[in-house]
């Protein structure tokens, strides 16, 4: 049982921390705000709990616990609860609530009121600091002049020659749902059937039902059926509106749909949108909202997040505490790298799949041509020569200083991608991503969305943001008519390294071919030509190896062989 008041904790410093974070500022004393403060769980209870449950010969394993259930055997204690509330009510906070499950206690008023010390039962406090501090794993449309609908369709000559390179192909117009099913093995046997993906988002669709079903037309797709797709809002919204950025997403979660459609179309679509004081709390809420369900159930056990949460204490406790309740509720939580070679949050969590990167071309036949870890270097051309930009895009990945490696890597992630140095001491740590899938921008999904107007467009769209929904798609099809979920999968992934179910993505060598080295943007009006050097693998970037690396994970899903050996490895 967790104590109740004993040692203090400061918001103030919560508050004063988040000055540090880029984006990110310290609200006004009088400004009115609404703050959730996080309570502790039985972390450590909860961790072996959530390991038993997922791991294959466990005693335990997928012997899952219901919303209420985890909550009355891990959750805060009702008296912790209401100890929180009542000094947040004593401090003249208004409209005091406790969440659902007894996760967090929300209040609104002056940052000024909220009290300075709040008990060692709390884990963290949201709601403080203003704006959006960083979009680690947003999509990225990349428009070009010119374009293929398949790799290598067109090529370009180039001088002076890059790194003795004269050739390149130009990047992909956008794959089809044709294209990228044929890629991961997605079949009609496998259609996701009877499952349930919950995306969480920041923002909703624009007309979400009338894009998707002018999408799946045009994809060769069955149409969206009635109470296919639904959407939810969950958490308190913000007195103060102007906290959150006006930046539309809205293309994000068209894009997430759309990817897990063209692999599960017959799988059940929930886009939860989170309300909060700034998008990281709203993320946070809509994991949170989704974990809770009904109280008897999830309401989904597929999770696909493709927002990037910066790696500070706040948020990176309370993201570790709803892992644990995901995993001990049998939900998969697939959580974007990231698109620049860096970790947050997100990708060091041990009880979440973290989903990097690969740039994939595919051929005239949908055969493919090659495949790579997501790092590239962007060069242009300027006065007739190559100019390096400073580095290009890329999938995020690395080696945690938090977390220790767990059970399910050790054995498959080499020394040179475990052991770090904190504070002068060597540790083996836990190392992300755990598998990839498509996301380079040369190499993206060809997506529909609706303008301002109502017209249907498209847009080659990309990212880890693009992997994330593609991994969670293909979730589940396997998943299809299991009696229990795979929930956290790790454990059972890790088992299919090595194996058929696996292709293992591999760095790129002097024998490829020039045309799947590079890739090359025309000029425009406003930009001289450019060019993506793939498999860049420089100082200071992540890199792209035989068997696990930081880019691409232990590789990507091999098609049917991935399927069946998910089936065969969590007997």
């Amino acid at each position: 049982m967790l104590r109740t008041v004993v040692t203090l904790v400061s918001c103030a410093a919560v508050a004063v921390a988040a000055a540090g974070v880029p984006g990110q500022g310290v609200v006004r004393a009088v400004e009115t705000r609404s703050v959730q403060v996080w309570l502790k769980p039985d972390l450590a209870g909860a961790e072996r709990f959530a390991m038993a449950v997922s791991t294959p010969g466990s005693a335990q394993f997928h012997q899952y616990l219901s919303p209420n259930e985890y909550t009355a055997r891990f959750g805060p204690t009702p008296a912790a609860a209401k100890a929180v509330a009542d000094r947040l009510t004593a401090a003249g906070l208004s409209d005091v609530q406790v969440s659902g499950g007894r996760d967090y206690v929300s209040a609104t008023g002056p940052v000024s009121n909220v009290p300075s010390e709040l008990g060692a039962e709390v884990l963290a406090v949201t709601g403080l600091s203003t704006g959006r501090r960083a979009l680690a794993a947003a999509a990225s449309g990349k428009k070009t002049p010119q374009c293929s609908q398949y790799w290598a369709e067109h090529m370009q000559s180039f001088k002076p020659a890059y790194k003795g390179l004269t050739t390149a192909a130009l990047p992909i117009c956008g794959y089809s749902a044709k294209q990228l099913r044929a890629a991961y093995g997605a079949s009609r046997a496998f259609s996701g059937r009877g499952q349930t993906v919950a995306l969480t988002e920041l923002q909703f669709g624009t007309s979400m039902q009338k894009t998707m079903q002018e999408w799946a037309k045009r994809n060769n797709l069955p149409p969206l059926k009635r109470g296919q797709y639904r959407e939810q809002t969950v958490g308190r919204p913000c007195p103060t509106a102007s906290t959150r950025s006006a930046t539309r997403y809205d293309d994000e979660t068209e894009m997430d749909s759309q990817a897990v459609y063209a692999m599960a179309p017959d799988a059940k679509q929930l886009v939860v949108v989170g309300n909060g004081c700034n998008e990281d709390e709203g993320l946070l809420n809509a994991v949170h909202g989704v974990l809770l369900g009904d109280g008897h159930r999830p309401s989904a056990t597929i999770v696909s997040n493709s927002w990037g949460i910066p790696g500070d204490g706040e948020t990176g406790k309370t993201l570790h505490a709803l892992t644990l309740r995901a995993a001990a509720e049998g939900v998969g939580l697939y959580f974007a790298s990231g698109d620049a070679p860096t970790l947050d949050a997100v990708g060091e969590q041990p009880f979440a799949t973290a989903v990097g990167g690969t740039t994939l071309g595919l051929g005239a036949h949908n055969e493919r041509v090659f495949e790579t870890g997501w790092s590239n270097n962007t060069v242009s051309l300027d006065d007739g020569k190559w100019n390096d930009l400073g580095g290009g895009s890329a999938a995020g990945g690395g080696t945690s200083l938090t977390f220790a490696q767990p059970a399910y890597q050790k054995g498959v992630v080499p020394a040179s991608m475990s052991h770090v140095r904190v504070h002068g001491k060597t540790h083996v740590n836990r190392a992300s991503p755990d598998i990839s899938a498509i996301a380079d921008p040369n190499t993206g999904m060809l997506v529909g969305h609706s303008d301002d107007d109502g017209h249907y467009v498209t847009q080659s769209t990309a990212g880890t943001s693009l992997a994330t929904p593609v991994i969670a798609g293909l979730i589940a099809g396997a998943q299809q008519g299991r009696r229990t979920s795979y929930g956290f999968i790790n454990p059972v992934l890790y088992r299919l390294h090595g194996t058929p179910a696996i292709r293992d993505v591999l760095p790129l060598g002097p024998k490829t071919p020039q045309q799947n080295r590079v890739a090359y943007t025309p000029a425009t009006a406003d930009y001289t030509p450019s060019l993506e050097y793939f498999d860049y693998q420089g100082p200071g970037t992540l890199v792209t190896a035989k068997g696990y690396d930081t880019t691409t994970g232990i590789g990507t899903p091999n098609g049917l062989h991935f399927l069946l050996g998910l089936h065969l490895a969590a007997k």
